[in-house]
């Protein structure tokens, strides 16, 4: 006589009523709201809106002719402008736990090796857009504006104002966040089936072609930024394929048990 033994289901006896997820998720978002609001204020403390927006316009400031500063054009923009970076860095400062409230209510659906795939890469993907977001800030910013004064013509005085450079800022802290998530792009794509690892190979020179035209479309129009940019995509884009093969190996489904025959 043969009888089939099926694996258990791990998520078996987990469900829950929908009210209850309902209560679950609104307790997540609470405290991740709250994560956000202790962030911010203690950014408002120390060292405070007006400072942050001294440190972000640091790079810009240091490449300025001697005397030249930042101009605001808007009678509200002196307010509005550090404000809006206060609750920028207090939601950056306090991503970490958001994630983790995140992660606190899908985990108990997930099954254990789809457990594997997904905190690696909500942690990873949260260092890897910090890590872009501080090498444009550091690096980038500085060779760039550099290089455009460089070009500024003597009879010219640069007063560059303050929300203009809040938005462009964004924009490139943004393009260089997402542009350090290739390797993450790279693994998940393998790893649901949809790209073979060859053919993520075969496709590394058309890739660099398209790092260079994404490049070429985010940043300003000079070759500093753009190399900036387009470097590193093709630099992560290696990197994502090493790594999906150790992803691949180390997440799969484990094997179901074979049925077993007694007579």
């Amino acid at each position: 006589m043969a009888t089939d033994n099926p694996p258990p289901d791990e998520l078996a006896g987990t469900e829950q009523p929908f009210v209850q997820h309902l209560v679950e998720l609104r307790d997540r978002l609470v405290k991740a709201a709250i994560a956000v609001g202790v962030a911010c204020a203690v950014l408002a403390l120390f060292p405070g809106p007006a400072a942050l927006y001294d440190i972000l316009a640091a790079p810009l400031v240091a490449s300025l002719p001697k005397g030249a500063t930042l101009i605001a054009t808007s009678v509200i923009s002196p307010f509005l402008v550090p404000l809006k970076i206060l609750l920028m860095l207090s939601f950056l400062l306090a991503l970490p736990v958001v994630l983790w409230q995140i992660w606190a209510f899908v985990a108990p659906g997930l099954y254990s090796h789809e457990k594997k795939l997904v905190m690696p890469l909500v942690v990873s993907s949260t260092l890897l857009f910090f890590v872009g977001v501080a090498f444009c800030y550091f690096f980038v910013f500085g060779q760039v504006f550099k290089f455009i004064q460089g070009f500024a013509p003597k009879s010219i005085t640069a007063a560059p104002d303050i929300e203009a450079y809040l938005d462009f800022v964004l924009s490139m802290f943004l393009a260089f966040g997402m542009a350090f998530e290739v390797p993450i792009v790279v693994i998940v794509l393998a790893r649901m089936g949809i790209v073979s690892i060859q053919k993520l190979k075969d496709f590394r020179s058309y890739f660099i072609v398209l790092a260079f035209v994404v490049a070429a479309i985010v940043t300003p129009p000079d070759v500093v930024s753009q190399l900036a940019l387009a470097i590193p995509m093709c630099l992560l884009y290696e990197v994502g394929i090493w790594a999906a093969q150790i992803f691949i190996k180390h997440t799969q489904a484990p094997p179901e048990t074979a049925p077993s025959s007694e007579t």
